[in-house]
């Protein structure tokens, strides 16, 4: 073996080694449970998610005039009956702010497709930023609503 393929093994040997790679002293960071996408207020299954819009596809995000942006998030939300599993419709309302406590605009449109009524709004987001969404709902024909309090954390590499 040459001098110069002797080093290239050492030195990529030292590199592998100071990554941490698999050993006695190495720690494996423990899996976490994804937060909860739903909440059941009685009759109804209030589903929603969160996403940074650059996610989206760009015919998706057209097709629903989405501005796509890594610094933008949308939160969509959906109700299901459970007598049927039917969509249906529902005042939703949604206050979002951030852990220091500013209030972040969204605006929440209604979207019927098919046989589907879901909700989508979006907003601003800097990096590392948590938001709490506190949303409201009251499905049609219901009397009482529901708060439902969902708290993304997003990351934007900005």
């Amino acid at each position: 073996m040459t001098l110069f393929a002797r080093l290239s093994a050492l030195s990529l040997f030292a590199l592998l080694a100071a990554c941490g790679g698999p050993g006695e002293s190495a720690k494996i960071p423990v899996a976490q449970p994804a937060g909860a996408t739903s909440t059941d207020i009685g009759d109804y299954v209030v589903h929603f998610s969160t996403q940074s819009t650059d996610q989206l596809p760009p015919d998706i995000a057209r097709a629903y005039n989405i501005l796509r942006s890594k610094n933008r998030a949308m939160l969509n939300v959906s109700v299901i009956r459970k007598s049927d599993n039917t969509s249906v419709a529902a005042v939703v309302e949604v206050r979002a702010t951030n852990l220091t406590g500013q209030l972040k605009n969204v605006a929440l449109r209604r979207i019927d497709e098919q046989e589907a009524v879901y909700y989508i709004g979006e907003t601003a987001i800097a990096n590392r930023e948590t938001l709490v969404f506190d949303i409201s709902v009251t499905p049609e024909g219901a009397a009482a609503f529901s708060n439902n309090p969902v708290t993304p954390e997003f990351y934007t590499d900005s």
